[in-house]
């Protein structure tokens, strides 16, 4: 043990001035405790409800979509280009257009999907989002079919085997000139993606009825692109569009929900900094701490210096004084902080309504870069706290220090 290091460590256990200066560390210790585990807990919550919105998304989208109008011959072959991607696991072709959604002189604007179910379900995972009915008439010949988000049937009061109205805005020509394009659709399922801007604004019929309503005379639209490796998602978009050229928009998922996650991204942000004053007040506790105990030895740094001691070793006893206070609360804040997710995500303690937020239970998800920026940051605002009042315990005067002291 160095010489700083021990006379730091007598300091901080000294009584001999009374329980003072122990509660002024203890102080210290707790703020940057608290601090610290107020950031990791906060973080980790929002980093779960972050990747629990983005794990809705993904399972109501492609991990990358390709828009543009094919023709059958030009799908086929699209798809046969994309499928050579060797990040890319399965595709599947697509009709996307807007509608006006009628049921008993009730209307909404609606955004209907046709899909083939078979290739579809590769790409994403609506599938398992069925709660009521089933995929399986959606090219049905002799009534189309469609699928609509659960909340957009409540909010309609439409139910499994209702007809409903699709009037499409693009209209047909008639020898009575321009005229609503409508057509029957029968309610043959209602799926829950968990994901509320999907589930009120969206239907999913077959892609020959959805071609055919929207009077596409194409094989797609669009193709959706499942990837082996979601992380690979922007180098692979960038790959496609080079291969296909600039008559082919490709475009991920993040891409897609960009104002999402920028807000996500933004309130994270904000929220660090917003905590960080905790830390930032508890590392102004230690520099008062350090202050007064740098008064209270002015006699022994004094002697310390007459016996041949350093400015610099001076300095780093307090330095390390500070470093010891910084260094336990952020250890404990650490282990608190960890506890207090594992506590969150185990048990109920906050509960969230259902309907509201698709989940009942806190989501945590603790981020290890995260852990080190704020350890990081935390030890660095107490180190710099630490600054000043062992600079001025350096320049103590040893005759004036042993004389006034």
């Amino acid at each position: 043990m160095s010489l700083e290091l021990f006379i730091a460590l007598r300091y901080l256990r000294a009584k001999r001035k009374g329980i003072f200066a122990t509660i002024t560390s203890l102080i210290g210790v707790a703020g940057v405790t608290v601090g610290v585990a107020a950031l990791i807990t906060t973080l980790s919550v929002m980093n779960g409800f972050q990747a629990d919105i983005e794990k809705k998304i993904i399972g109501a989208q492609a991990h990358i979509t390709i828009y543009g109008v094919y023709s059958k011959l030009g799908a086929d072959d699209l798809l046969a280009k994309t499928a050579k991607d060797p990040a890319v696991q399965a595709v599947s072709p697509f009709v996307l257009g807007q509608a006006i959604l009628t049921f008993e002189n009730r209307t909404l604007g609606i955004v209907l999907k046709g899909l083939d179910p078979a290739r579809e379900f590769q790409v994403n995972d609506l599938a398992k989002s069925l709660t009521q009915g089933s995929w399986e008439h959606l090219n049905d010949g002799k009534k189309s079919g469609i699928v609509l988000g659960e909340e957009l049937a409540h909010n309609m009061g439409i139910e499994v085997g209702d007809e409903v109205v699709l009037v499409s805005p693009k209209g047909a020509i008639s020898a009575m000139g321009m005229l609503p394009k409508m057509q029957k659709f029968k309610v043959t399922g209602l799926l829950h993606t968990g994901y509320y801007e999907y589930d009120s604004t969206t239907g999913y019929a077959g892609i020959e009825a959805a071609s055919k309503f929207f009077g596409v005379d194409a094989g797609a639209t669009g193709v959706g692109v499942r990837l082996k490796d979601l992380g690979q998602a922007a180098s692979a978009a960038q790959r496609l569009q080079e291969t296909l050229g600039p008559a082919h928009r490709v475009r991920t998922y993040s891409q897609m929900n960009s104002t999402l996650f920028a807000a996500l991204k933004l309130e994270k942000m904000v929220m660090f900094l917003i905590l960080t004053l905790i830390v930032l007040v508890a590392s102004l506790n230690i520099a008062s701490t350090l202050i007064l105990r740098t008064v209270e030895k002015t006699r022994d740094v004094g002697l310390l210096k007459a016996m041949g001691a350093t400015p610099s070793q001076i300095k780093k006893i307090f330095l390390m004084e500070g470093f010891l206070i910084a260094g336990a609360g952020l250890v404990m804040g650490l282990g608190l902080g960890l506890l207090l997710c594992w506590v969150i995500k185990t048990y109920p303690i906050v509960e969230l309504p259902s309907d509201i937020y698709y989940l009942s239970q806190v989501p945590v998800d603790i981020e290890l870069k995260d852990i080190v920026a704020v350890l990081s940051m935390g030890l660095l605002l107490s180190l710099l706290a630490t600054v000043y009042p062992a600079s001025k315990a350096a320049k103590v005067d040893p005759v004036e220090a042993i004389h006034y002291g």
